[in-house]
């Protein structure tokens, strides 16, 4: 990525100074996710275990949609959504990688 590329991308202004306690809230669900799949490791996304994105993020936003804010181990339905969505948009832009 050029200098240019990089000015051009403000990850902090252009992400994190928008949504601090939304990216806080998807932090916090994956640590969540890595503690009951692997709280004997470090944080880490085990993609073997994570392959029907779209699905689960649907599933997660249609129990939103019906009211139910909460998934059974404390965290927003809407939360997990997001982080579903940016695993699927993670896996699409790594496939458009040349």
């Amino acid at each position: 990525m050029t200098k240019e590329e990089r000015k051009a991308t403000p990850i902090f202004t252009g992400v994190l100074m928008y949504f601090p306690d939304a990216i806080k809230a998807v932090a916090q669900c994956s640590m969540a996710g890595n503690n009951q799949h692997h709280a004997d490791k470090p944080l880490h996304w085990d993609r073997s275990k994570s392959g029907d994105e779209l699905d689960a993020a649907m599933r997660h936003l249609t129990d939103h949609a019906s009211g139910i804010v909460y998934d059974d181990d404390g965290i927003r339905h809407i939360t997990k959504t997001c982080w579903r969505l940016l695993a699927f948009l993670q896996k699409e832009l790594e496939k458009s990688v040349v």
